[in-house]
């Protein structure tokens, strides 16, 4: 992210995300990657709108049963409000964020996510 400042662009890191690293199935990730590119944007960004639809909606239907067994360690960042808030919901459903990240992708909405350009905003 770029902040102006007295006329001068200052690139900045954005305070309003976090890292965060957890498990999740390969084959979603792989879908998400080919949705990321058709949509110009990344994995995380459309993750988000998922995790924000489920919270939204505030109800889960998980089956703990049938959790995939490829999943591998995925690292990124997340706004950071919305992480706080998964991780209430999960604790709340007596979930793991993980399972609430893959629950999630059912409910991507590819019509309001950011694109590959927000990184590089100028505020």
């Amino acid at each position: 992210m770029w902040k102006l400042v007295n006329g001068r662009l200052i690139q900045t890191t954005d305070d309003t995300r976090v890292k965060f690293r957890t498990n999740v199935s390969k084959s979603i990730l792989d879908q998400l990657s080919a949705l990321a590119e058709e949509n110009d944007t990344y994995v995380n960004y459309l993750i988000e709108t998922g995790l924000q639809t489920v919270l939204t909606q505030g109800v889960i239907t998980f089956n703990k049963k049938s959790r995939p067994k490829d999943r591998v360690q995925y690292k990124t960042t997340y706004d950071k409000e919305l992480l706080e808030q998964v991780k209430e919901f999960a604790k709340n459903h007596d979930l793991f964020i993980n399972d609430v990240i893959e629950y999630s992708v059912k409910f991507i909405d590819t019509k309001n996510i950011k694109d590959t350009s927000y990184k590089h905003r100028i505020e």
